[in-house]
């Protein structure tokens, strides 16, 4: 069977190599199409070889324009590729840009659709990943659901696909990964010992385009005192660079670091402090506290545990978070699948394909 898969960001990446794996052990032909949507600073050959992930079979550079721009020329290039290449399927991943034209163009050419990480919410209409979510789930043909709360999303919204639970991906990877993540030395350059520091990243539009929002979060984290490790993305810097934005002294930025050395910072911190989803999963399943930068969450099920506090951007909020706040002694529960989700994906679209 061949199977096209249409990534456009690191996280994506992330997400399709165990499938890229189990489709090579299953005998499928893969065609990776890489959209180019994130010209991102940690796209190197060292980022393929870290996680074994093949090199695409095509960029198609699609990272300049508007977001509509960016979406229509995604679109045109993807229907073109799908007419030529004829596959069985198309493999989306996530919310992004990337995502929703790889959903549309293979609607438009008659391909089944098969999204992973399908039926998340975060139930805010200001975020257009939320859009691009929706829109895939409702053209998608086969569901993949990280979550129980999301297989109930797509149910009470009435989506026709074949809606599975097979558990969350990325669970697959860190599962791979834990030695790696173990042996980092990471700590040791950075001079830090294990639970000295907490660990932040910021890159929500919400968060870097409002000034206030910035001014509150830095407030807050200086109130804190806590010691603080700031891998800074490019971008963020640029923004907080053209907003004045102050850095407290406890904060300490660096440069952007690996996949499995970001983990590592992640399981060794006192807390996770982000507006990540994926940095949100990646703590609780280290049993690393984590603080929120947003309102709401596309992982309720982190929070109704106690692992993770929303606190927005409120510096009181997030100095209560860091100085005061009492965290769970229990373990997180196994509620993003037995990290075999590669394995059920596979299976499933052998069945149901």
């Amino acid at each position: 069977m061949k199977i096209v898969t249409i990534v456009g960001a690191r996280p994506q990446f992330i997400k399709l190599a165990p499938l890229s794996e189990a489709m090579k052990r299953m005998g499928h032909i893969e065609y990776a199409i890489h959209t180019g949507q994130h010209f991102d600073y940690m796209m190197s050959e060292e980022f393929y070889k870290e996680l074994a992930i093949t090199t695409p079979n095509i960029n198609l550079n699609v990272s300049k324009g508007t977001i509509t721009q960016q979406l229509g020329k995604m679109i045109e290039h993807i229907g073109a590729i799908l007419l030529e290449q004829k596959p069985r399927l198309v493999m989306v991943f996530g919310d992004t840009t990337s995502t929703l034209a790889g959903a549309l163009a293979a609607n438009k050419v008659g391909c089944k659709i098969v999204h992973i990480e399908a039926g998340i919410r975060s139930f805010n209409r200001i975020m257009p990943e939320e859009h691009n979510r929706v829109i895939t789930d409702h053209i998608s043909d086969l569901l993949f659901c990280p979550t129980l709360t999301a297989t109930k999303n797509l149910v009470n919204e009435g989506v026709q696909g074949g809606i599975f639970f097979t558990g969350d991906i990325t669970y697959d990877v860190i599962l791979d990964h834990m030695g790696k993540v173990s042996s980092s030395d990471i700590l040791d350059r950075l001079h830090l010992s294990p639970k000295s520091y907490s660990i932040l990243t910021i890159h929500r539009s919400y968060n870097l385009d409002n000034p206030y929002a910035l001014s509150g979060i830095m407030t807050g984290l200086e109130m804190s005192g806590r010691q603080i490790i700031f891998p800074m993305h490019p971008h963020t810097q640029q923004v907080m660079k053209s907003q004045q934005t102050k850095i407290p002294a406890n904060v300490t930025t660096i440069s952007p670091v690996g996949y499995v050395e970001m983990l590592s910072l992640e399981k060794n911190a006192i807390e996770v402090i982000t507006d990540s989803g994926g940095m949100q999963k990646e703590a609780y399943w280290f049993s690393t506290p984590c603080v929120t930068l947003r309102t709401e969450t596309e992982w309720p099920e982190t929070t109704y545990s106690g692992w993770n506090v929303l606190v927005s951007s409120n510096p009181v909020r997030i100095y209560a978070a860091l100085s005061g706040h009492i965290w769970p002694t229990a373990g997180p529960l196994q509620i993003f699948g037995n990290g075999n989700s590669a394995k059920s994906m596979m299976d499933l679209i052998d069945a149901y394909a």
